[in-house]
């Protein structure tokens, strides 16, 4: 987990980094695995005298932590912690645990109802603890919508309810990132037909607006570079093979540039994701889901970071699911969660630099 996030031990003058807040996510997926697979990770820097993201602590069940890791073999203690501070001082001898009971023991692999509570109070607890101070940042495990949706959950994913959570009018804006793209859907969750239905200028003024103000903020860019992709092939070709462009994406990239945005676009989708290209801008605004998400999937799968902009405390989450078909059985990788923790550690010092 190297990098350039921080270090786990006390800074100079002795004062311990805040620790991130990481969430439960479903119980019978992965999340208990690669939370302990992330806390050895960070422990193996430490011993190394590595940077790393630490420290964090789970808010979760120990028990159901310790029976995973002795279930797959890790060797990684489980400790209770009372509050958030007691984190650093816990951190490099054991993985650091707010307790959050769940009230059924858990199956790998087979959802239940009951765990639904405790999945949404974690992710509550999470962003408290980040608003009043106490936690640096919230990294939020995969969680199963549709368990959640029994429980009277009423948003469509984590981002709707982070918004609500934070209250204030929040209207946070989706960015997917690895090592060397960036990418922000103006649409996300929408069936294709819909997601071109809403599709809007004023939609993707904010997202622009959104976007190059997390650059500066929360990733130290002081002048960021968008670029705004095409919805048709070769970007409409002027309005022959569809209006959008002319009629919606011009527009709102006028409007940005209006703003002070450094902007380019609409550009040919299938021409923006090659290496030189991506050389040229910081974030792609894409206009749906998939044109943003396949290319930087196929660039780093196992990197991916979800990212949520516009919001008052720092939130990443890995850019994967449950995964239950694999869970308990010590295959899954850790690396996307890693890599959310890394850039939850990158972005909360930016964000403090800035302030």
């Amino acid at each position: 987990m190297a990098g350039r996030a921080g270090n786990n031990r006390p800074e100079a003058g002795g004062a311990a980094k805040t620790p991130l807040a990481v969430t439960m996510g479903e119980p019978a997926g992965i999340a208990a695995e690669i939370t302990l697979m992330a806390w050895r990770a960070a422990h193996a820097c430490l011993n190394e005298g590595a940077d790393g993201a630490g420290p964090f602590f789970a808010i979760a069940d120990p028990e159901h932590l310790r029976t995973m890791a002795d279930k797959l073999g890790l060797a990684v203690p489980v400790t209770p912690i009372t509050a958030a501070k007691d984190a650093a001082a816990v951190f490099e001898q054991a993985l650091p645990v707010l307790p959050l009971r769940l009230s059924k023991p858990v199956r790998s692999g087979d959802l239940d109802p009951a765990h639904a509570p405790a999945v949404i109070d974690s992710i509550e607890q999470a962003v408290a603890l980040a608003m009043a101070g106490e936690a640096a940042a919230v990294v939020t495990n995969p969680v199963h919508k549709k368990v959640l949706y029994g429980a009277g959950f009423r948003y469509p994913g984590h981002t709707e309810f982070l918004a609500a959570l934070a209250g204030g009018g929040a209207a946070p804006v989706m960015m997917l990132a690895c090592p060397g793209l960036r990418v922000v859907p103006v649409t996300v969750h929408l069936p294709l037909a819909k997601a071109l239905a809403v599709l809007s200028k004023d939609a993707i003024v904010h997202a622009g607006r959104i976007a190059a103000a997390a650059l500066q903020r929360d990733f130290s860019i002081a002048k960021p570079r968008l670029v705004a992709a095409g919805l048709n092939p070769h970007a409409g070709e002027h309005g022959a093979l569809g209006g959008e462009e002319t009629q919606i994406i011009a527009p709102a990239v006028a409007d940005l540039r209006a703003q002070g945005i450094q902007i380019d676009g609409p550009q040919p989708a299938d021409t923006l994701f090659h290496a030189e290209a991506r050389q040229r801008y910081d974030a792609a605004l894409c206009m749906y889901h998939d044109q943003a998400l396949i290319p930087l999937k196929t660039i780093d799968f196992e990197n991916g970071v979800n990212i949520t902009l516009g919001l008052p405390f720092v939130r990443t989450s890995p850019d994967h699911g449950t995964a239950l078909g694999i869970a308990g059985q010590g295959t899954a990788s850790p690396a996307s969660l890693i890599a959310a923790m890394t850039a939850a550690r990158r972005m909360s010092d930016a964000r403090a630099r800035a302030s």
